[in-house]
């Protein structure tokens, strides 16, 4: 007997039962199968970066009025905190009603202290935003050991670290993929990542793929969605574009993500405070 079919005939045992049951047993069965919606969903500060640097207060209050309840913030010229110590900025984001999840980070320079500052704020992730195409495999295997270094700096201070990807860590070299090389020689315990979906399928992977390779690695990603060129790819709005994010999220939850955040790339007509308010539109009506 098939897989499929064998799944087929236990569900409809299961429904079955669930119809002979009284009222509240049906209802709690119905609630198991509804279309769920994300438990919260944040926005990568880099979509609105220019606006960061003029005005960063007004622009977080922009995007607390959009509905995020989240921020993951980036390292720019005014830190990660935008000319704020990490305790006021924290102030800024509770009187915004916002949480400050994570932040990309330069984890060559002063990362205890990024690390300890974090952590005193009620952050979850430091995260590394990129490590730029290697020269070989082996390069990667080096860049594994220094997650683990900046890992085990993170869990002394009680939060996390996470590597973000682009395209080049899903292009096989010498027909290994270097993404599974950092997440074979990275510990568990240390390091998460954030899969950045618009990436992994720019480069022909399948997300649902690795979030079932990889379960309970992938603790965030970006949500990102993506239109074919005739020259190649590049962003668009969510929802208008070719990513099954309904698939994907889903699959991505079922596997340990916990964390959704946004970025929009800028693209040809687009405002990005704009955009940032219409991607939040479309998550608020998301379910899986």
């Amino acid at each position: 007997m098939s897989n499929n079919r064998r799944d087929f005939l236990r569900m409809s045992a299961f429904v079955a039962a669930g119809m002979s049951l009284p009222f509240s047993g049906k209802s709690a069965l119905f609630d198991m199968f509804a279309p769920k919606k994300l438990p919260a969903y944040g926005l990568q500060l880099w979509t609105v970066k220019e606006d960061m640097a003029k005005d960063a207060k007004g622009t977080l209050k922009k995007i607390a009025s959009y509905g995020y309840k989240q921020i993951e913030s980036f390292e720019g010229s005014k830190g990660m905190f935008w000319g704020m110590d990490h305790k006021e900025y924290k102030k800024y984001m509770d009187e915004l009603g916002m949480k400050i999840v994570s932040t990309h980070c330069d984890i060559k320079k002063d990362f205890d202290r990024k690390a300890a500052e974090a952590a005193a704020i009620g952050m979850k992730y430091l995260i590394c935003p990129s490590k730029g195409p290697q020269k070989s495999i082996d390069d990667f295997k080096k860049i594994a050991d220094e997650f683990n270094k900046c890992g085990e700096i993170c869990k002394k201070n009680g939060i996390r670290f996470a590597y973000h990807n682009h395209d080049y860590s899903f292009k096989a070299m010498d027909g290994v993929m270097p993404q599974d090389v950092m997440m074979d020689n990275t510990d568990k315990e240390l390091v998460d990542f954030e899969m950045d979906i618009y990436w992994v399928v720019a480069a022909g992977s399948d997300p649902i793929a690795y979030f079932k390779k990889y379960p309970n690695r992938f603790r965030l990603c970006h949500v990102k969605d993506l239109i074919r060129t005739a020259k190649d790819h590049e962003s668009c709005h969510l929802g208008k574009g070719t990513i099954d994010f309904k698939s994907i999220l889903k699959a991505g939850t079922d596997n340990g993500l916990k964390y959704y955040i946004v970025e929009q790339e800028a693209f040809t007509g687009t405002n990005p405070l704009e955009s940032a308010e219409v991607d939040a539109a479309y998550l608020q009506a998301f379910t899986m």
